[in-house]
């Protein structure tokens, strides 16, 4: 890139690890992040649940597994040699039915075949050695899942690509993409940024950028609001690390789970109910324009004619904490809804082709002197760093 410059939209954990890969490989390099908010990380790098993944879940051969397990030990080698939290608690993927077992033999194929190091089946017996108050007829154990500040770590890189000379602009709320004889420009309002190139990394925004940007209209971004419950704290020793269903494979969603945060709290959740605005993080969040935008795409009525029970299931969950606990009790049945009480959400930004189907993988757009990362959910926060990898050799033609 010699002495270019590079306009990133968006100060997730997704734009920045692509800002510092950028200062990094190619110094020299102007970069310029764009992001509306006015701080780092608002959106779901700030509301996500902190987990490191290790890979057990992604189809082999996909961007998922192959970026999710490189940017795993790029990620723990970076927060030991910054001194930035990261605590490999171990998972616990359990089943509790015939079913899930049945499941489970396949997620394990998967894992095998994603190379998820330590992991191992275990019965009853090695449930309780693990997590003494959790049951199941079997489970995988992942001893390097781990938990983590993402928030931190955004910052972190943050401050090397500013620390390296480039600039970070709060406050600019993109509303136009274009190439123009001089390159390319970006605004906002009235303001205008010039730029050889530009990376668009806008999460829930993704779609509407893009599309500012000329790409193709597909996939939609469908916004999904998560919501956690937080135990009691007279309970919360009760986990000791994570304990995750098997997840249905119809569904990119893994299901409401029992995560401990680095802040010593545990959570339940989340859930997946639509979300009524993009940032739509409480129920009352309610947006016409984005209503009416997921109302149009034919996409949505053909997923909702497949989904609708499971999505009526979820929403009553999403009102009823006594419903919400029921599935979680499962697998932990000493902790129920007079234990917990209601915390904070996050919104998924899921992707959604025109037939109906949720977008499962990663997918990143090249076009000219644009690339626009526009489907990038779970595991996105671990693969940070090798979709930075795969977003420069993408930029280099590579």
């Amino acid at each position: 890139m010699g002495e270019e410059s590079v306009g990133i939209v968006g100060a997730g954990i997704v734009g920045l690890a692509v800002g510092r890969e950028i200062v990094r490989r190619r110094p020299g390099t102007r970069v310029v992040v764009l992001e509306k908010e006015d701080r780092v990380a608002v959106h779901q790098t700030g509301h996500n649940s902190g987990v490191v993944h290790a890979g057990i879940y992604y189809k082999p051969g996909s961007l998922k597994a192959e970026l999710c397990t490189r940017g795993r030990l790029l990620l723990r080698e970076y927060c030991q040699e910054r001194g930035l939290p990261y605590d490999e608690c171990g998972k616990l993927v359990v089943a509790v039915t015939q079913e899930d077992v049945a499941r489970m033999d396949e997620l394990h194929r998967r894992a095998d075949t994603n190379a998820v190091p330590g992991l191992r089946r275990i019965g009853p017996a090695g449930i309780r050695e693990i997590e003494p108050h959790a049951t199941g007829l079997a489970a995988l154990h992942s001893p390097v899942t781990a938990i983590t500040d993402y928030v931190g770590i955004a910052e972190a890189f943050a401050a090397e690509i500013t620390g390296a000379g480039g600039e970070i602009r709060f406050g600019f709320p993109v509303t136009g993409v274009r190439e123009s004889a001089g390159g390319m420009e970006v605004t906002s309002g009235t303001e205008t940024v010039r730029v050889d190139r530009v990376i668009l990394c806008a999460g829930i925004h993704a779609d509407v950028v893009g599309r500012m940007a000329g790409d193709t209209p597909e996939p939609r971004i469908i916004p999904f609001r998560g919501e956690y419950m937080v135990i009691r704290p007279e309970k919360r020793d009760m986990v000791r690390g994570l304990i995750y269903p098997v997840p249905d494979p119809r569904y990119p969603f893994l299901g409401v789970h029992f995560t401990r945060r680095v802040s010593g709290d545990v959570e339940v959740g989340p859930n997946a109910v639509l979300a009524f605005a993009r940032e739509g993080y409480r129920r009352s969040d309610v947006s016409p324009a984005d209503l009416a935008a997921i109302a149009g795409w034919p996409g949505m009525w053909r997923m909702a004619r497949r989904h609708w029970r499971t999505g009526v299931r979820e929403m009553y969950g999403s009102f009823s904490k006594r419903a919400y606990m029921r599935s979680a009790r499962r697998y932990v049945p000493e902790i129920g809804a007079a234990d917990v009480v209601r915390a904070g959400s996050g919104v998924r930004a899921q992707a959604l082709d025109r037939d109906g189907t949720l977008v499962d993988d990663f997918r990143i757009h090249r076009l000219g002197p644009v690339t626009a990362v526009r489907n990038a959910p779970s595991p996105a926060a671990t693969s940070a760093m090798a979709i930075a990898e795969h977003v420069l050799d993408v930029l280099d033609g590579s």
